[in-house]
């Protein structure tokens, strides 16, 4: 039996770690690695058009799947792609290893060419960033860094030498059996005990959820129900929280709808479940609050806190629950749900103003039909911008979607390579980018991925010739726009030229019958939507703290919330409401 090199031990830890395969562009210090990875019966080589599309592609199906994912990038410029793709998983949590494949191990250090520092440029985007520098490292460097990765969630990178890649592998070498997902995470007793005291004295209590409420729907719920307290989310909690949620309030922060602000000032009690919610003059001065979240780093970040709670929400709240004393007073809740059914009522008279006949197109009402036809168990990924405003006011979820984007670092041109990642987990799952055409163009050679590998991702495009958002921040700041229009092409021709399915849409009229044929197309399609640049977005409250590098809106279609099943869903939340 022929030995194995250290690329081809390297590939079968990855394997054994779960990773299916490697997203990058190929190049010369590579070659070991991906050669490997042709020769392995269990792992793949993704072949994407740029290494940033790579690193964002692993973060998502890190995020779809919850286990490890993987990229990598060639010596020099090639791994250097890879850094804002990487600080995007990271600051999502995800877990992804990132190879940075160096230069030839004897020239490190003397101005070679392409030469570059992974140890230092990838430092502040990892918990784990080292160098196999000799075979004797391997296995054992590689499967630390897959345990930080996996343990600590977010990214670890290995820099290896392509010569080092190409030597022998030690015949004897320390295997260990690999940590492949993270174990909960419980409160001490003591924080149990005051947090119970706090809830029990309290008479009104919120509750405001981010992404760390993932898997905890029905502990939330239940302890909404006990201690009667209206439950808000953030951006990143949107999809965990809001489906079947009698408790539902809207969601605070800049892309805000609702009465979330209200229910998180108005209370005695704030408790922030698993949120790192970054927009602290959104949220009270004058209240006492309670942070629970699995990353201790994470506790009074935000704001002052009068409990710092170390654990992970479903646990905390299963070991809470019991201990709180049934409340009956619904006064509180009962405001706040009528607050916020009134907020979403607000705008349906401007909805309804004959919007599906306005031209351009708004938006809005975009989203609004995209959100009625695509699956129920679709996942959109969003790009930075005004995409997400319109996919956290109007997308539904309902415990099977997911909504992915960037929303921790916001990055512009993630969506389209988060939908590779997405999609290359489960072709027969319905993936839509909602992209804008500042953030597709930025990636759109990436496009060409889709048409390579026929992924069947779904392209709509908020097309509005311009970087919108930008100008709002703009407008914010009392200036002229100046840089933000684009000069762009029939985005459908380009698509239907690669190779692709590409429509055009200027009309209203068109919308759903172009929408429904895209999605009946087996393979990649681009729907290419004209849409009017005048429609803008507004905060839920606005002082000069909030809207400082924000735009602010002139728009009259979208007021104070979305529409479209948000609306329903408040109506039946307070159809609920007893009658004194």
């Amino acid at each position: 039996m022929a030995k194995q090199n250290v690329a081809e031990q390297f590939v079968d830890v990855l394997s054994r770690a779960g990773v299916k395969r490697l997203y990058g562009v190929v190049g010369d210090s590579l070659n070991p690695v991906v050669d490997a990875i042709r020769r392995h019966a269990d792992m793949d080589w993704v072949q994407v058009r740029h290494e940033e599309t790579a690193a964002f592609a692993a973060g998502a199906e890190a995020q779809i799947t919850g286990t490890l994912a993987a990229c990598a990038g060639s010596c020099g410029p090639g791994n250097l792609h890879l850094i804002n793709g990487l600080y995007d998983a990271h600051r999502s949590m995800a877990p992804v290893l990132a190879l940075a494949s160096h230069i030839p191990s004897s020239e490190i250090g003397l101005g070679y060419f392409q030469e570059t520092h992974p140890g230092l440029l990838f430092q502040e985007c990892s918990h784990y960033n080292e160098m196999i520098s000799n075979p004797q490292q391997m296995p054992r460097l590689l499967q630390t860094a897959i345990q930080h990765a996996i343990g600590r969630g977010g990214v670890s990178v290995v820099s290896m030498p392509g010569d080092i890649a190409s030597q022998t592998a030690p015949e004897k070498t320390i295997e260990h059996a690999l940590v492949t997902s993270r174990p909960s995470v419980r409160p001490g007793d003591a924080e149990i005990e005051k947090l119970c005291r706090m809830v029990d004295e309290a008479k009104r209590v919120t509750l405001f959820c981010g992404s760390g409420t993932a898997g905890a729907h029905a502990e939330v719920m239940e302890f909404a129900e006990r201690v009667k307290a209206p439950v808000g989310h953030a951006l990143r909690g949107k999809e965990w929280i809001q489906y079947d949620n009698p408790f539902d309030v809207g969601m605070s922060g800049l892309l805000g709808y609702g009465a979330a602000y209200e229910a998180t000032n108005e209370c005695d009690l704030l408790i922030l479940l698993g949120t790192d919610f970054p927009y602290n003059a959104f949220l009270p001065t004058d209240v006492k609050i309670v942070q629970v979240d699995v990353r201790p780093e994470h506790l009074g970040r935000r704001s002052k806190l009068d409990l710092a709670v170390w654990g992970d929400v479903r646990e905390t709240l299963r070991c809470l629950t019991p201990r709180v004393k049934a409340k009956s007073d619904r006064k509180f809740l009962d405001r706040m749900l009528k607050k916020h059914a009134d907020a979403l009522e607000g705008v349906i008279s401007a909805y309804t103003r004959k919007v599906e006949k306005h031209v351009p197109i708004h938006p809005e009402y975009v989203a609004s039909v995209l959100d009625e036809l695509a699956d129920d168990d679709a996942v959109f990924t969003v790009d930075t911008g005004m995409c997400n405003v319109w996919a956290a006011r109007y997308l539904t979820p309902n415990g099977k979607r997911r909504v992915i984007g960037s929303f921790s670092h916001g990055s512009m041109a993630n969506a389209l390579p988060q939908a590779i990642g997405a999609q290359f987990t489960d072709r027969n799952r319905q993936v839509v980018s909602m992209s804008g055409d500042g953030g597709f163009t930025m990636l759109m050679g990436d496009f060409l991925t889709l048409v390579q590998y026929d992924l069947p991702v779904k392209v709509v495009l908020f097309n509005n010739s311009a970087l919108g958002m930008v100008e709002l921040e703009m407008l914010v700041a009392g200036l002229p726009s100046f840089g933000t229009t684009n000069k762009n092409p029939d985005f459908a021709a380009i698509a239907r030229a690669s190779g692709a399915y590409g429509v055009r849409v200027e009309k209203p009229k068109q919308l759903e019958g172009a929408l429904k044929d895209a999605f009946k197309h087996k393979g990649p399609a681009l729907v290419d939507i004209v849409t009017d640049p005048n429609a803008l977005s507004m905060p839920p409250r606005i002082s000069a703290d909030m809207v400082t590098g924000f735009a602010l809106s002139a728009s009259k279609i979208v007021l104070d919330g979305g529409v479209g099943r948000m609306v329903q869903m408040a109506r039946s939340n307070l159809r609920n409401v007893p009658r004194p």
